[in-house]
């Protein structure tokens, strides 16, 4: 009896392991997956696929887990079509559901106001195991206008944007259809064209002989290097430097300095007074182009009345040389008479 009854304690302990275990278990994977009362509701449409995306997925907000999502189904099969209406592509959506807990989030703008600041929903990749994530986080909202639907959304409405790698896909998708239209042909002729160009080019052209001289200079400097004294060049070089270096803290070239510093000081206040100096100069000259003006006024009548004389004189000193006698004895005697 008393092993019996062991065994029936030992049982029962297990079982309410067991039970609080999966208890556990089942609060664990629940956990935040149903709206409480300090969660909001959500939702948004995606266009793409939403593989990888389960109930319960975790929401995030720049990597720090604000929630859960609650519900993924079509929008056709959500949201009834207005009579007449086709397939249109707004019906051809995914809705997504989730619950954001607000104590994480904490304070901050309305809804309205974030998506007016560029509030969007994406789907993100955790790791390379193909599980994804809603991840919420703000973009420009002129690059991605938030989309609107023909339906009143139950719950509060987040423009989503496509993902990371629906983007390369659609990128990726755009390339094919530009690469469609181009002359593949056409284009590999002109490289092996080209190719074929640039080998004759290498080997025989211009392009060769332009590397042949290019090696030879390259001889010839090589020669030049070689055969020039570089050590006692550099020994000179270092020898010139020490002695620049010397000069240059030599108490004469700072006595230099100084003297042509007071020298250059002395030329600006001789410079300064120049134009004073130029004005005399200017007055001078003009007093003495008026007197000089006044002087030859002057000379002109004295000038022509010594050159009279001048002419007078040389006629009397003429008329003298021809007949000396005249100055003596008056007037010159008559002429022989003729026979």
């Amino acid at each position: 009896m008393p092993q019996a009854r062991g065994l029936y304690l030992r049982v029962g302990a297990l079982v309410l392991i067991g039970l609080a275990l999966a208890v556990g278990f089942i609060l664990f994977f629940t956990a935040n997956r149903f709206g409480g009362a300090g969660s909001v509701m959500f939702e948004t449409y995606i266009r793409e696929s939403v593989q990888g995306l389960d109930n319960g997925s975790p929401v995030r907000y720049r990597g720090v887990a604000i929630g859960r999502v609650t519900e993924i189904g079509l929008v056709n099969a959500e949201y009834p079509r207005p009579e007449g209406n086709t397939l249109a592509t707004a019906f051809q959506l995914v809705f997504v559901r989730f619950s954001v807990d607000t104590a994480k989030v904490g304070g901050g703008p309305s809804v309205a106001d974030a998506i007016r600041l560029g509030l969007r929903v994406r789907i993100a990749a955790q790791g390379i195991t193909g599980v994804n994530y809603l991840e919420l986080d703000f973009v420009d909202p002129e690059r991605y206008p938030p989309v609107r639907v023909p339906w009143e959304p139950r719950y509060t409405y987040i423009p989503a944007i496509p993902s990371t790698v629906a983007q390369v896909q659609n990128a990726a998708e755009t390339l094919l259809k530009r690469l469609e239209g181009v002359d593949l042909e056409s284009l590999i002729g002109n490289v092996v064209g080209l190719v074929a160009d640039l080998r004759s080019q290498v080997h025989d052209g211009d392009f060769a002989q332009t590397l042949q001289e290019a090696a030879t200079l390259l001889r010839s400097l090589r020669g030049t290097t070689e055969a020039a004294d570089l050590p006692g060049t550099m020994a000179e070089f270092r020898g010139t430097a020490a002695e620049a270096r010397e000069l240059l803290a030599s108490r004469e070239l700072r006595q230099t300095l100084a003297n042509l510093a007071g020298a250059s000081a002395e030329l600006r206040s001789v410079v300064g007074r120049l134009p004073a100096s130029l004005n005399t100069l200017d007055a001078g000259l003009r007093t003495a182009r008026s007197a000089t003006t006044d002087i030859q006024a002057e000379l002109g009548p004295i000038l022509r009345d010594l050159r009279a004389a001048v002419a007078n004189l040389r006629d009397t000193t003429e008329a003298l040389r021809r007949n000396p006698s005249q100055a003596l004895f008056g007037a010159p005697p008559p002429p022989p008479p003729r026979r």
